[in-house]
């Protein structure tokens, strides 16, 4: 079986890849450039990440729309990134309008196209941001929106091995699966060192030390957050 996997060089998509490649599914990867501040830094993670596990199925993919679209700090440098939020209940700076519909929809156009019978997303609901677009309703609603809209005879499923994870237990995983977590880049706001201080790398770190564990890559700032 064929899989599409999107893999955005941060931790989430690069442990859905390591759990995919464990299964011995033929892997094809796919990354979205999406004008983020860190576009370069996440590019260079993804390539990365398919040398380690030999994926040659490829597509890179600049859409460059989400930014002129704008509404998000990770696309208009005029916003501030916002610093760690861990118990946040509203949906943050950083959420990008609708980003995953339009990376599920392009994934779908690849997979029917090369014949793929899956795609693989590394969404977490329990433990993310507060994405509406990282929820199992949206994926259970889209893979209906995929149903009605490919050809008869296709039969693409979307699947989100993470989605009831927390960030600690997909970390432990990785571990598990031996994913070279220095291949990944979560932080928000540079491409250097991580900040540390973001709502992401602050996630991040926080699952690190709750399995006692060192996060391999290099921060400006290396904050405890438990």
């Amino acid at each position: 079986m064929k899989v599409v996997l999107l893999v955005s060089g941060g931790m989430d998509s690069l442990v859905t890849t390591a759990i995919t490649a464990a299964a011995g599914l033929d892997l094809a990867a796919m990354h979205v450039n999406y004008g983020q501040r860190t576009w370069q830094r996440e590019l260079e993670c993804f390539r990365l990440i398919c040398n380690h596990y030999g994926i040659a199925e490829r597509l890179e993919i600049d859409a460059g729309y989400f930014a002129a679209i704008g509404g998000s700090s990770l696309t208009d440098l005029s916003m501030l990134v916002g610093g760690a939020d861990l118990q946040g209940t509203t949906i943050p700076a950083s959420y990008v309008p609708f980003r995953n519909a339009g990376f599920l929809s392009m994934a779908v156009s690849w997979a029917e196209v090369i014949g793929a019978e899956r795609i693989c997303i590394g969404a977490v609901e329990e433990d993310s941001s507060g994405y509406p677009d990282c929820r199992q309703v949206f994926y259970d609603a889209f893979n209906k929106v995929v149903e009605l809209g490919t050809r008869p005879e296709t039969r693409i499923l979307i699947q989100t091995p993470l989605i009831a994870m927390q960030k600690s237990e997909i970390v432990l995983k990785g571990m598990e699966l031996d994913a070279p977590f220095e291949y990944s880049w979560s932080c928000y706001k540079s491409e250097g060192k991580a900040c540390g201080l973001c709502d992401s790398c602050a996630r991040r770190l926080r699952a690190f030390e709750l399995t006692g564990l060192r996060d391999p890559i290099d921060y400006e700032e290396r904050p405890k957050y438990i």
